[in-house]
């Protein structure tokens, strides 16, 4: 018997976008990297720049083109990146680690998150 597999948690409304270009798991690393500033998308990526080497160019170019979907400040949306790390089997520590906060800031991101029905 097969059990269905288990999606990523639902991302908040600022993480949408980004989501949807890149996928949930990209989206975590792109958040980690580039959460909280404002963030230079090139219209025509030449490989130069950080954005392309984590995401490619084809998907910069759609960054660019959803340009006016996006912010002008990459959004943290830090709980929603703890419950994808949770997700993922990271350990606790680990994901307190990565997103700079105490262990019990994380698992308080873990439980709000939950508590909103979104797993």
């Amino acid at each position: 018997m097969n059990l269905p597999a288990r999606a990523f948690p639902q991302p908040p409304a600022r993480a949408a976008p980004y989501v949807e270009i890149l996928g949930a798991e990209l989206t975590v690393q792109f958040l980690l990297i580039f959460g909280g500033a404002e963030l230079y998308i090139p219209p025509n990526p030449k490989g130069q720049s950080r954005l392309e080497a984590l995401i490619g160019s084809k998907k910069t170019k759609a960054f660019a083109q959803s340009a006016h979907l996006l912010q002008r400040r990459v959004p943290q949306a830090i709980a929603w990146v703890a419950a994808c790390l949770h997700f993922q089997g990271i350990p606790t520590n680990e994901i307190a680690r990565k997103l700079r906060v105490t262990d019990v800031t994380e698992r308080r991101y873990l439980k709000s998150y939950e508590a909103r029905g979104t797993p």
